[in-house]
């Protein structure tokens, strides 16, 4: 996900919840939407979000965040 940030490893935004902040995201880094987001707005199945450290599993978008959180966006890998 680096080359839809210009290289950034941390971008810091402002919201009240997940979705909020996923938004403002977009909003600095709009090459970022289609990685996180398909075409009906909601987050795609391999992205997983993490609260400072602690996944915000189910419901990541609708999850309250304060001031000083960390949300971490991670690609989940899966096989069999």
């Amino acid at each position: 996900m680096h080359d839809v940030t210009n290289g950034a490893k941390v971008v810091e935004v402002n919201g009240d919840t997940v979705g909020q902040c996923l938004n403002r995201l977009v909003e600095q880094l709009p090459d970022i939407e289609p990685e996180l987001f398909d075409k009906k707005g909601e987050l795609r199945g391999y992205i997983g979000i993490y609260i400072n450290g602690e996944s915000a599993h189910p419901g990541e978008l609708g999850k309250p965040v304060k001031d000083g959180d960390e949300l971490s966006i991670i690609l989940v890998i899966a096989g069999g």
